[in-house]
């Protein structure tokens, strides 16, 4: 059973116009999430809070003290995020009998002032550490595109994030990205993903992975509710108009380094389809090789991964006491490759980390973005990945490579729908510029999906 789905934009036009009364929109999204035969998609309804903040939302579209655009639109929250009286569970069983949160996380409480409607909490991969968004805990939410009598993968680790849009069963679900967590089940699931610049908004409430790649984003439909939703997470009372570029004043670069190793000539051509609708409009489009992204490769098998040395860091009592037989023993399994990682290691690939992303901002210049697959493949079926772990931790890291070069760098990206691929698996195109780059890489997605209309 999948949903009709609705923009922000279309919901909040009903909402703010009277057409639709927030509550009767609260418990047809209530209802919608009961009744999907998918049970994995929430890990938990909040249903007394989204009737209280629904109703909130009637008295004040009543009297004429809308909060603004976003006021009475249903959300939905990965489970790293801070819910007030709820443990933050992670994803996983070791977390379930932790202390609940004495408040919300920041970024809950943003959009909670601008009137969203906190529906409840989406699954995802355990500790969000894998791209595939396989979880043997709480299930694993099963792609909506998967042809039938098939499970495919969500992609992860904002698994829960991905299919729940996918489905149509909210209009938005808020994400973390550490390695390509919401790009990944965004390009799977032919949604549209943000990853925001880190730092962007307030992290406080947020259950980490690991601190020096941790990003937020939302998984929408349109770049325009990404937009209205960046502004209310950032505290805006609205969002500034977004200045819509022709597409012939794009100027877009195509990385000819890694991001189409191995990669699937069906999602090649759904790509290359897109670049030829772009140059036909006018936009200027060059191809160039990026020696900073094998440099990332090389580096991270010289002295480790960031991210996993920064896991194990944060996991360590758990991964070396009891704890450990009640996690993914996978997610194991990859958190100790951190016990090996020195501090010297780290620590050189920080100083690296910082001449890499002066090379690939000098290297792509002012102005321009880039644009690439957002994935290799698309989404696999689940079966084999769970019958041979040598095939997860492959499809992981395979998975994984094309989105977390922008993490590295510390940069921002759109993933935008891009057609589909094998089996009718939706496939993305990913536009990523640098540190702060947000606005203008929002606009340049924004004029081309105008254009791809997909």
């Amino acid at each position: 059973m999948t949903t009709q789905p609705r923009s922000i934009a279309r919901l909040s036009a009903l909402l703010q116009s009277g057409a639709l009364d927030p509550v009767a929109l609260a418990e047809e999204t209530l209802a919608a999430i009961t009744s999907h035969p998918d049970t994995a998609i929430f890990t938990t309804l909040l249903k007394d809070r989204a009737r209280a903040e629904a109703e909130a939302s009637r008295r004040r579209l009543a009297e004429g003290r809308s909060l603004g655009v976003l006021d009475g639109v249903p959300v939905a929250w990965k489970d790293l995020f801070d819910i007030e009286g709820l443990p933050t569970t992670a994803g996983s069983r070791v977390l379930r009998e932790s202390a609940p949160a004495g408040r919300d996380a920041a970024a809950v409480r943003a959009l909670s002032g601008a009137g969203m409607v906190s529906i409840g909490r989406v699954n995802m991969s355990e500790f969000a550490f894998s791209g595939l968004g396989i979880n043997p805990h709480y299930g694993t939410p099963r792609n909506p595109a998967s042809p039938a009598g098939e499970h495919r993968i969500p992609g992860g680790s904002s698994s829960g994030s991905g299919v729940a849009m996918a489905a149509g069963l909210v209009p938005v679900s808020i994400g973390t990205d550490t390695g390509g967590s919401v790009r990944i089940p965004a390009a799977f699931n032919g949604i549209v993903g943000y990853k925001a610049t880190r730092g962007r908004y307030s992290m406080e409430g947020v259950f980490p992975l690991a601190r020096s790649l941790d990003s937020l984003g939302p998984l929408c439909r349109t770049v325009q509710d990404a937009v209205w939703i960046d502004a209310a997470m950032r505290g805006l009372p609205a969002a500034e108009p977004l200045v819509h570029p022709a597409v012939a004043d794009l100027s877009l670069v195509i990385p000819e380094t890694v991001v189409f190793d191995g990669a699937e000539p069906e999602v090649v051509s759904a790509f290359e389809a897109a670049v030829e609708r772009l140059a036909r409009a006018g936009a200027r489009i060059r191809r160039e090789a990026f020696p900073e992204f094998s440099a990332i490769f090389d580096l991270m098998a010289r002295h480790g991964a960031l991210v996993t040395a920064e896991a194990y860091v944060l996991h360590r009592e758990r991964l070396t006491g009891a704890a450990a037989a009640l996690m993914d023993p996978r997610v194991v399994k990859r958190s100790l490759l951190g016990e090996k990682i020195a501090l010297s290691d780290y620590l050189a690939t920080l100083d690296e980390r910082e001449r890499l992303v002066a090379a690939f901002e000098a290297r792509l210049g002012p102005g321009n973005i880039l644009i690439h697959p957002t994935l290799p493949h698309v989404a696999p079926p689940i079966q084999p990945l769970l019958d041979d772990e040598d095939l997860f931790f492959q499809t992981n890291a395979k998975t994984l490579r094309n989105t977390l070069i922008g993490n590295f760098l510390d940069g921002c990206g759109v993933s935008l729908p891009c057609g589909t691929a094998a089996g009718g698996m939706p496939t993305g195109l990913l536009l990523s510029g640098p540190k702060g780059s947000d606005r203008h890489v929002l606009a340049a997605a924004a004029a081309v999906e105008r254009l791809l209309d997909l």
